[in-house]
């Protein structure tokens, strides 16, 4: 039933698009709803917001989102520097707590990105924008600085060699391992992950990209332990196939694409190249 609903909506997403006239080309949500969030207030644990820069899922009880999806292309990248203006959100609902950027101080954990800042360099506006502290999950400094941000700049790389990129990323558990030691919280009841996990959908540059999808489609996942060791391996040791990120989430990702694909892609371990 959970999965049902969950492609219902991503479903009502796709439609949404359609009917609007919209292509879903480079959309935040172009590859499915994994969670079935809801801008329904009445859904606290998994409340969807929508923003040009990215789309995610955010969680009321743990002030962190549960996912961040977007999309990055050529276009996305240029030359604006780095804002660092971390911020609360003012556009969750009224009453709900807006994380601050001191929740975070002498925590032993980072502020760490979901959407990169590096993602989003075409305009200050939009670097800015993921700065928000919805966009952010108490990290341990070197898999924030080190392991996490290796990945990141890999996918910008894919991104110079003319391909875009589909990514969503999120939090698994609950009780991480930073700088001062072990936690399970910090201010503010901010739950602090267990884990973090990442799916990349590398394309070519092009038109009508869920379609373009196939078989042969490179998909990276990865499954990395929010701790200080987990920069001992590179983020490449970490791979895991998306069937087994499903496994231990819930979620429904890549419900956009046709099942037959599904099937196919999601049971693969990237092999590709990592540096």
């Amino acid at each position: 039933m959970r999965k049902h609903l969950i492609n219902l909506a991503s479903a009502a997403i796709f439609l949404a698009f359609t009917i609007s006239g919209h292509s879903q080309d480079n959309t935040n949500l172009a590859l499915g709803n994994p969670s079935g969030a809801t801008t329904d207030t009445a859904y606290p644990e998994n409340y969807l917001m929508n923003k040009p820069q990215y789309s995610l899922s955010y969680n009321n009880k743990k002030h962190i989102p549960n996912w961040v999806s977007w999309h990055v292309s050529s276009t996305d990248l240029g030359s604006f520097s780095r804002q660092n203006n971390f911020r609360p959100d003012p556009s969750l609902p009224s009453g709900w707590y807006q994380v601050k950027p001191s929740d975070y101080a002498k925590t032993g954990f980072d502020k760490g990105h979901q959407c990169p800042s590096g993602d989003r360099t075409s305009s200050g506006e939009n670097n800015s924008a993921t700065f928000l502290m919805t966009n952010m999950v108490p990290q341990a400094p070197n898999n924030n600085r080190i392991t996490w941000e290796h990945l990141e700049s890999f996918c910008r790389k894919l991104v110079g060699q003319g391909n875009e990129l589909y990514i969503i990323c999120g939090v698994y558990g609950q009780g991480g391992s930073g700088s001062q030691g072990s936690a399970n919280e910090i201010n503010h009841q901010v739950v602090v992950p267990a884990d973090l996990w990442k799916i990349v959908v590398v394309l070519p540059e092009g038109n009508n990209d869920v379609s373009r999808i196939d078989t042969n489609t490179r998909i990276i996942a990865v499954f990395i332990p929010n701790n200080q060791e987990c920069s001992q391996k590179s983020w490449g040791e970490y791979r895991v196939s998306v069937d087994k990120l499903q496994e231990l989430t819930g979620y429904d990702f890549l419900s956009n694409v046709p099942t037959d694909i599904q099937k196919v892609i999601e049971v693969k371990v990237d092999s590709g190249e990592t540096n």
